[in-house]
């Protein structure tokens, strides 16, 4: 007899829904930017109604996934606040044995595989580089949508670094997505 267990909550799917489709409408509508000079780029925002409309969805998504992501770290403090949830992405000390005893295995140095508990220091890892990553794309975000309001108290070369650390850190992001989480997670 096979038992199920139901990983995620309702509340946690849907979110990790809404959060993947604001991903690939951020990305679909960012590379194009990051990559204005290509002709596929050029192509696309042809394709998706021209720049205005391309960078309006952009902006929309991400004031979007900001408020979601405000909303989960919210709700996840406050229901381990609460006592209803453990603080269960915290790494701990025992990540970074099973890291080395995952390492130990893959080498051919150790028989055993390490056992995880719910989430594994790799999802750990995941979680809270999408966390830092979502602070830094927001906050660059911002100072990208409202420039004139951000040099008024802070010096003006901070436009600059701020679209080349949201273009690449969106281009990390996606790759991540792509090559990790895709993979480990889903596959």
């Amino acid at each position: 007899m096979s038992e199920t267990y139901v990983r995620f909550s309702a509340r946690q799917r849907s979110e990790h829904m809404l959060v993947m489709v604001i991903f690939l409408l951020l990305a679909l509508t960012g590379f194009p930017q990051k990559f204005s000079d290509a002709g596929w780029a050029q192509t696309l925002v042809r394709w998706m109604g021209g720049i205005e409309l391309v960078r309006f969805v952009h902006r929309v998504c991400g004031i979007a996934f900001g408020i979601l992501a405000f909303g989960h770290m919210a709700t996840a403090l406050a229901l381990v606040l609460s006592g209803r949830s453990r603080p269960s992405m915290i790494p701990a000390r025992q990540d970074f044995r099973d890291a080395v005893k995952t390492l130990r295995y893959y080498l051919g140095l150790s028989e055993a595989q390490a056992r995880f508990d719910r989430f594994d220091y790799r999802q750990k890892f995941e979680y809270w580089g999408m966390i830092m990553g979502g602070v830094l794309m927001v906050a660059t975000g911002l100072i990208l949508y409202f420039p004139i309001l951000f040099t008024r108290v802070l010096p003006g070369q901070l436009i600059p670094i701020a679209k080349v650390a949201h273009s690449n850190e969106g281009l990390m992001a996606f790759l991540v997505v792509i090559t990790w989480h895709i993979y480990n997670a889903h596959l």
